[in-house]
């Protein structure tokens, strides 16, 4: 519930395209009514009603440039680099990082949606060794054993396909190192962020493992989600996707022997859900 205040507050009307294929073409149109430009009160009384989103969308095969839901992220955000958010996603961001500069801390994005095509890339390179893993090795040469060299990825990259990237509500901020939020520069980011984020919607799904979170990514002090939109992902996620869908790239035969859904999907912190 705390966050279906901030859901309301959306002016928006969104057109959502039920799917996009491969190509990032659209595919049928689902329209969803947003709230009128109104008070907040009369807003938080009709909330929009949630998007249809399919299981092309959520595997990322659409390309967000040229998706009707999503818009180029202003260079004063990020770290010059070019970046698609979901409109809802980048409002909320906005916002956020308003109240962060007022409190003098800055936020800058360093990486948003990624589709499944810019996914497959990642995920490729570090299998085939062209790129290294997060503890410099190389998995092809140290990790011979497919489901062993596909689980050394997994500790901070996802398969194609499987990725909260792919849906225009997760962003990663400042650095791609936890240490940095912990002792370094980052730190008042970090605890900036632990107290402040939620009142804009955003989550870390990956937090430190335990008890409530047994499974998945190692923790992610950058990688922050728009639970308002990603939760209904998530739920779709749940109830959809199957380990065997997840192929079209090398390694995609691990998804199954590994049970990627289960464990890497829906490992998140169960309050991003």
């Amino acid at each position: 519930m705390k966050y279906l205040f901030l859901l309301c507050l959306s002016v928006n009307v969104v057109v959502l395209h039920g799917c996009g294929n491969a190509k990032g073409e659209p595919g049928p149109e689902a329209t969803v009514l947003g709230s009128s430009p109104s008070s907040a009160a009369s807003q938080s009384e009709q909330p929009p009603a949630a998007p249809a989103f399919t299981l092309e969308y959520l595997m990322g095969k659409f390309d967000p440039a040229q998706h009707p839901d999503f818009v180029r992220v202003e260079d004063r955000y990020t770290d010059g680099d070019t970046y698609y958010l979901r409109k809802d996603t980048y409002q909320a961001f906005k916002l956020m990082w308003d109240a962060a500069m007022a409190d003098g801390v800055k936020l800058v994005i360093i990486s948003a949606t990624r589709n499944f095509e810019r996914q497959k890339q990642i995920w490729e390179a570090k299998w085939t060794g062209a790129r290294a893993i997060e503890n410099g090795a190389n998995a092809a040469e140290n990790y011979p054993d497919p489901v062993e060299r596909a689980l050394k990825i997994l500790e901070y990259s996802s398969m194609p396909g499987t990725s909260r990237h792919h849906w225009g509500t997760d962003i990663d901020l400042n650095d791609l190192d936890n240490y940095t939020f912990e002792q370094g520069s980052g730190k008042p980011i970090y605890e900036w962020l632990s107290k402040n984020a939620s009142l804009y919607g955003f989550c870390q799904p990956y937090s430190p493992k335990g008890p409530d979170r047994p499974h998945g990514y190692n923790e992610e002090k950058w990688h922050w989600s728009y639970v308002p939109v990603a939760s209904q992902l998530t739920r779709l996620a749940e109830e959809k996707l199957r380990d065997d869908m997840i192929r079209g790239f090398l390694g995609a035969e691990t998804a199954v022997k590994i049970g990627v859904v289960e464990k890497y999907v829906l490992g998140i912190d169960p309050a991003c859900k």
